[in-house]
């Protein structure tokens, strides 16, 4: 009986590995849409105002997280200068823990897989930028948001969840 409990928590923390590192490579792909988004609304939009407060770091939920981290830690926020890279840590740090959530997950109740990973990033996109953001007051009431930018962020987390999906599923095989 020991046996089966030592291969199952093995087995879980490998689903929790391979989805972190599924989840990390997924922020990256994320990143890669949000680039691509910017660049077709720019093409297409180009006198179009982008929406208030986005390309202020001030204002990026992942700075703020990681300007409060930076508080509580050492009691002063980020400098100015570093806030950039601060945000992009939270980013791919919270991608990575998400993957791990999303590996474990994936193995102990599987219809968490459901849609190829859709589903999960859906919840995701609902539960930290619809509710918790928010509510912490890291970014703006839902409606305070234009319509557009909701799609756009749901798109994100789409690919992200597909992507981590997809990785998930080739590094468990490769393993």
């Amino acid at each position: 009986m020991k046996r089966a409990h030592i291969r199952k928590a093995r087995r879980i923390g490998k689903s929790m590995l391979v989805g972190a590192v599924s989840g990390l490579a997924a922020s990256w792909v994320m990143n890669q849409y949000w680039a691509a988004e910017g660049k077709l609304k720019e093409k297409f939009q180009p006198a179009a105002n982008d929406f208030e407060g986005q390309q202020d770091q001030s204002e990026n939920p992942t700075v703020k997280v990681a300007d409060a981290i930076s508080q509580s830690v050492t009691g002063q926020g980020v400098p100015e200068q570093q806030k950039p890279a601060a945000g992009t840590a939270v980013h791919y740090g919270f991608g990575a823990a998400m993957g791990a959530v999303y590996g474990l997950l994936s193995e102990v109740a599987p219809v968490a897989r459901v849609g190829f990973g859709l589903a999960y990033a859906s919840a995701l996109w609902l539960a930290a930028d619809e509710i918790m953001l928010p509510a912490l007051k890291l970014s703006k009431r839902p409606d305070e948001v234009p319509p557009a930018k909701h799609l756009e962020a749901l798109g994100a987390h789409l690919v992200y969840g597909a992507t981590t999906e997809g990785l998930r599923r080739a590094l468990q095989r490769a393993a």
